[in-house]
């Protein structure tokens, strides 16, 4: 375990509260702002004496030696970092920015010109794994950042991270996350359709998929994914809009260094006709949904 540390968490969503916990479990001190403040007050509660809560992400992050954020998007996250009551106003020289939020990489190199021109440091840390992962301290964190700066924080980040690598400098990992998300939206698509075809050639879809995970297709999707496809399970997991809101940043970001995602961009499309489905909410993998209806 890390040495104690004054830590600072804001956004307690599915990812949020329970990495917070993990922290405030690990042995740290920790301080949580959320936008819905009874969330915060039952994180604190839940805790037993481990945690507080602040009204305002500037005094949660006062005398905290790392801040971290997990909320919605690029505004969210100016939201609570910049402006007077924003975290960087209240964080101290050599304090230390940490961003789990699924985001630009621009936001990513505009917080951290930011945080230095404050001496204060920032690592951007999208992550991977889900709510479960995030429940049992499993998930995946790629990371942007000086050296220096990811190698004080990687010990504070393991409190609830399987796999935490450094991808490049500031920006970085936001430009890896957006790998993740374009591999995942190509993998449910095709699974989808493996399993569409499978049904209309009459065969059981669940059996070749029991055998064909022991081979060439296997994927996590695959062994994971497929019981709760077939039986048209979709209320858990990563919700669509989610998955829209991060192609988004994925598309957005090809247009600007000249890949061509004509994959994402076509799974993108269907996303929006599970929108219209009512799967707003849904789990990514019902595109299979899609082409059942």
């Amino acid at each position: 375990m890390s040495v104690s540390k004054n830590v600072a968490f804001l956004g307690l969503g599915v990812m949020g509260f329970p990495m917070a916990g993990h922290l405030a479990r690990g042995g740290h001190k920790v301080t949580v702002y959320n936008r819905t403040t009874a969330k915060a007050e039952k994180f604190a509660a839940l805790q037993q004496g481990a945690a507080k809560w602040a009204p305002t992400p500037r005094e949660a992050a006062e005398g905290a030696d790392f801040v971290f954020t997990c909320v919605g998007n690029d505004d969210d996250l100016r939201s609570v970092t910049l402006g007077p009551d924003g975290a960087f106003a209240g964080m101290t020289e050599g304090a230390i920015f940490v961003d789990h939020t699924t985001a630009s990489a621009q936001i990513a190199r505009e917080l951290y010109a930011e945080a230095k021109s404050r001496s204060l440091g920032a690592i951007d840390a999208p992550i991977s794994g889900g709510q479960a992962g995030a429940e049992n301290g499993a998930l995946t964190v790629m990371c942007g950042a000086e050296p220096e700066i990811f190698a004080r924080a990687e010990p504070v980040i393991a409190s609830y991270a399987r796999a935490c690598r450094l991808m490049g400098p500031p920006g970085a990992g936001q430009l890896t996350k957006m790998v993740n998300q374009i591999t995942i939206a190509g993998l449910i698509q095709s699974l989808s359709e493996a399993l569409h075809f499978a049904k209309a050639s009459g065969l059981d879809a669940a059996a070749v998929m029991d055998l064909l995970k022991n081979g060439a297709a296997q994927s996590w999707q695959m062994e994971n994914r497929t019981k709760t496809m077939l039986a048209g399970e979709f209320d858990h997991g990563f919700a669509v809009e989610w998955m829209r809101k991060d192609l988004a940043i994925c598309l957005a970001e090809a247009r600007r260094n000249g890949a061509k995602l004509p994959v994402a961009a076509l799974v993108d499309q269907f996303y929006a006709e599970v929108e219209t489905m009512g799967g707003k909410r849904w789990d990514t993998s019902s595109l299979f949904a899609r082409l059942e209806k």
